[in-house]
């Protein structure tokens, strides 16, 4: 202990004594260790850390997909659920004591508080069974949580607010519980606000404002529940394990009664049963841990963060690398005295322990720097990937588990940067020491520092072509042909008109509604859609008039819309051929469809489709619609995949289905979420214009958001701007490392070289050739880091190749430019010390000698 003392005090007066070393060693370990302390904070919240319940390692998931958010046919990997099928599933897994069901995605709803709100909000809400809390451990902050008691069709129907909600919609208020609220234009009991920190069983973007019970589900969505429906699945199970319960066999015995209700009680058409039968091996379910709930943004970004995570490890590792190289100047630099105690008796561990105290007091202030710049960086990478949401499930408060890593990262990058220097500190030879002279002492760590600076400049080379790739390929996504304008038009999502309002109704109040965006000043177009692009997805199987019935392998599913008569106008999306829809396309006129480009490829590649008839998912529907136009291809959906299918019917028109299930989901389609509007006012300008339209048109129809179609597009990239401006940020930080480190061993081997260049200068040479030598030695380093960081960098664009979009993994802009910014920097970094070296004087440097 008292050596340890002693080498702490020795080290803290040495780093005091030499503060640019020390500052300069210690903030590159901060970059590196706060940069790769932030992404693993990041990762270890999204993949890792556990639900803010009770005893959450007894929680397990039924199921493990991760589609969204109904279903209506074979998942393969099953993760939702009907009703009905939820409760064969309780009757058959008695290893769980219990067993919760709640909505897939949650839905936005217009609520207001009765009696002080004239207008709703967009509220998200979530329906749940009624042991909801129970089964997570959860009790009420203020108030009382769900019962099984409320979860029953007779109920008074009630709810349960967030304590995000509560605080920012309310300010608080303790009346709140108790209160009434309108709620899709039906009143419920707030009776009681869940606790701070809980945001549901899915980490998201946009955690649930309202838990209402699952049997409410009807009277909130009428005629459009899916609470009775066995065929559409909506909902995700949860269970609490029984102590000691095996829960292994659960997983076959709910696949085997899952295949038997497919084919005998789901309510699949008889048409479909055949291709029902020959999926059935391919059905199955998992019970998967769910102490960190439901893994849907693990899925989305758990490939980008593993990227980051590279990405900041090689940003760690030239930073080690940078201060092994100082430490190693340090050394030999203090080699003198190092000899002087040797010769003095010191022993060689004594020596090695005082080298490695030194890297770790370094490392330790690293530590504490480096927390800072990971609380930075975590701030960043939040607002980069989450801006357009208040992700309070994410934040940047330090857990144990990250300041261990974070501490643990530390004591490593310790002895990754003091090993060398300690081993040479003991290889010093106290008589060729002494002597003094420096051409006689040979520097026994050249090589090794000349091996640090190359892996520094290779690992810079693929940390800046891949950060150019990224970059390229979030360019190439912008900058893309979306088939649609973008410049002045401004986006409304809307929550839909309540369910109990009838198709008659929301037919006589749309061109209502129109008109009142109409008069707003400075709108010159509006239309309305069921959803607007890349917001929303409906799909559903394609049936060809005169062509084979297609199967569910069949590439035969289309996306489909329905919008306005000016919604194509508004959005700026040309119709080629044929004509657009018109006031003539109503309820009493025959049924007519605006197609895409690549419906007309994938459904008719070789014949005419103009008059041609098509319908959705049943041989008998498949006369339903004539095509009477092509429409240009548009991005509806991810703008990082290709275009889909896609079709489009009037809103007004409506059809009548004989099958009940097509009757309710052409009900579903009437009730619009999204309207367009074309105007050179900013949206901020717009948006209580655009509110005062809706309640004078209607008092329950409510914005969720107003924004440009542009900023609807950036919002779609924000996990790959995210990527692009990290990888670019550490990137330029590799950059700097890098000219740091060759700066270091270049003026450390000019000062080495003193003599030798002030006898060439007496011999003759002039300034020039003293900086080509010190260039060419330096460029020599950089050069076979080039040569190994090129190959190094095609295969790391392969690896990243799945998240770039119209960029190869072997990219020739990415690697130029790589090759010129390592080459610029170290041009920077080598001259400094060049020059310096060429103004040496020949006298001065010879009496060194």
């Amino acid at each position: 202990m008292q050596n340890l003392v002693a080498d702490l005090r020795y080290a803290a007066r040495q780093f005091r004594l030499s503060p640019i070393f020390s500052l300069t060693a210690i903030l590159t370990l901060a970059l590196g260790i706060g940069g790769t302390t932030a992404i693993f904070s990041l990762i270890h919240r999204i993949m890792v850390r556990s639900l803010p319940v009770a005893d959450p390692a007894s929680l397990y998931r039924i199921g493990d997909g991760t589609d969204c958010c109904v279903e209506g046919g074979p998942q393969d990997r099953w993760g939702m659920f009907s009703y009905p099928f939820f409760q064969i599933i309780q009757a058959n897994a008695p290893e769980f004591q219990e067993l919760t069901a709640f909505q897939a995605a949650g839905h936005q709803m217009s609520v207001r508080r009765q009696g002080t709100e004239h207008f709703g909000r967009s509220v998200r809400s979530e329906f749940v069974t009624g042991n909801y809390f129970d089964t997570f451990g959860i009790r009420s902050f203020a108030g009382r949580v769900l019962s099984p008691a409320d979860d029953r069709a007779a109920a008074v129907p009630v709810g349960v607010l967030s304590y995000q909600a509560w605080k920012a919609f309310y300010g608080g208020d303790p009346s709140v519980i108790g209160s009434t609220f309108v709620v899709e234009d039906h009143p419920i009991t707030v009776i009681g606000i869940a606790p701070p920190g809980f945001y549901g069983e899915t980490l998201r973007s946009s955690p649930p404002d309202l838990w209402l019970p699952l049997q409410q589900e009807p009277l909130i969505n009428g005629k459009n529940s899916l609470l009775h429906q066995a065929i559409s699945s909506w909902l995700r199970v949860i269970g609490r394990a029984r102590p000691g319960a095996n829960v292994a066999p659960v997983a076959p015995r709910l696949t085997a009664l899952l295949r038997g209700w497919l084919q005998n009680d789901a309510g699949f058409p008889a048409v479909w049963i055949p291709e029902i039968v020959r999926l059935l091996p391919r059905q199955t379910i998992a019970i998967v841990p769910a102490g960190s709930g439901v893994a849907a943004m693990k899925e989305d970004y758990g490939r980008s963060l593993e990227i980051l995570l590279v990405v900041c490890g090689m940003v760690l590792l030239i930073a080690c690398a940078n201060v092994a190289n100082l430490m190693l100047a340090r050394a030999m630099a203090r080699r003198g005295q190092t000899a002087l105690c040797l010769a003095m008796g010191a022993s060689r561990s004594r020596i090695i322990a005082q080298s490695l105290t030194e890297s770790v007091f370094l490392s330790l202030a690293g530590f504490v720097a480096g927390l800072i710049v990971a609380d930075a960086v975590g701030r960043l990478l939040l607002n980069l990937a989450f801006h357009s949401n208040h992700l309070m499930a994410l934040d940047n408060t330090p857990s144990l588990p990250i300041l261990g890593f974070a501490l643990a990262l530390s004591l490593l990058t310790a002895i990754l940067f003091g090993a060398a220097p300690a081993w040479f500190a003991t290889r010093t030879d106290p008589i060729e020491a002494l002597r003094g002279a420096n051409r006689s002492t040979r520097d026994s760590s050249s090589i090794s520092r000349k091996v640090l600076l190359v892996l520094q400049a290779t690992i810079a080379v693929v940390l800046v072509a891949g950060a150019a790739m990224l970059t390229r390929s979030l360019s190439n996504l912008e900058n893309q042909d979306f088939g649609f304008e973008t410049a002045h038009r401004i986006e409304i999502n809307l929550n839909s008109p309540p369910a109990t309002y009838s198709v008659d109704r929301l037919n006589a109040l749309y061109p209502s509604l129109e008109r009142h965006l109409l008069e707003i000043p400075g709108v010159e177009n509006a239309g309305l859609a069921m959803y607007n692009p890349l917001t929303d997805n409906w799909g559903e199987q394609i049936v060809v008039d005169g062509h084979p019935k297609p199967t569910f392998s069949d590439n035969s599913n289309s996306s489909w819309d329905r919008v306005s008569t000016t919604y194509f106008q508004a959005l700026g999306q040309r119709v080629l051929r044929g004509r657009p829809f018109n006031d003539a396309d109503n309820s009493s006129s025959t049924p007519v469809a605006v197609v895409n480009e690549t419906f007309v490829h994938r459904f008719f590649p070789h014949e005419d489709p103009m008059g041609k008839r098509f319908g959705m998912d049943l041989p008998e529907n498949a006369r339903t619609f004539q095509i009477v136009g092509i429409a240009r291809d548009a991005k509806y959906t991810d703008p990082q995949n290709p275009v889909r299918p896609m079709f489009y019917v009037p809103l007004l028109q409506s059809v009548r289905y004989a099958n009940p299930l097509m009757d309710m989901l052409e009900i579903r389609s009437h009730y619009i979420g999204g309207a367009l509007i074309e105007s050179r006012l900013d949206a901020g300008v717009l948006e209580p214009m655009i509110k005062k339209a809706l309640g004078e048109t209607d008092p329950n129809l409510t914005i969720i958001g107003v924004r440009t179609l542009k900023q609807e597009v950036d919002l779609s990239f924000d996990q790959q701007r995210a990527v692009s401006s990290l990888a670019a940020l550490f990137g330029a930080v590799a950059l700097l490392l890098a000219a740091i480190g060759l700066y270091g061993v270049t003026a450390y081997s000019v000062a080495q070289r003193t003599g030798e260049i002030g006898v060439r200068m007496a011999l003759g040479a002039d300034r020039g050739s003293v900086i080509r030598m010190v260039l060419n030695s330096a460029f020599r380093k950089v050069a076979i880091g080039l040569i190994l960081g090129i190959p190094l960098s095609i295969g790391a664009g392969r690896l990243i190749s799945s998240q770039l979009y119209d960029v190869a993994g072997w990219d020739p802009l990415a690697l130029t430019a790589a090759i010129l910014s390592l080459g610029f920097a170290a041009f920077l970094a080598a001259l400094i010390p060049a020059t310096r070296a060429s103004s040496i004087d020949p006298i001065q440097a010879l009496r060194v000698e």
